[in-house]
């Protein structure tokens, strides 16, 4: 019997080893590449932001037009905050 749930749990761990590899190269590219990353975050965001627009506008906006305006609010604030950045400490960029 126990030799039976050693081969089991080797047989898994054979199996779970490409998985934990995939799991580490997704990782590395991930601390790689910072873009998809924040676009992620600031779609998730923008889950939040357009329904509080939706629901100011008194029904007067679509859900398009809403989640438009909520990216371009996220946008306008990223960039506000790089110009910033740019202005007061150009010494990094």
């Amino acid at each position: 019997m126990k030799f039976n749930l050693l081969n089991r749990s080797r047989l898994l761990l054979q199996s779970a080893t490409p998985v934990l590899e995939t799991i580490a190269e997704l990782w590395t590219a991930w601390s790689r590449q910072k873009l998809p990353l924040y676009l992620f975050l600031a779609l998730c965001f923008n889950l939040i932001v357009a329904p509080v627009v939706y629901a100011a506008s008194g029904n007067e906006f679509s859900h398009i037009q809403a989640w438009a305006l909520g990216l371009l609010g996220l946008a306008t604030l990223a960039i506000s905050i790089y110009l910033f950045f740019v202005m007061f400490i150009p010494e990094k960029f």
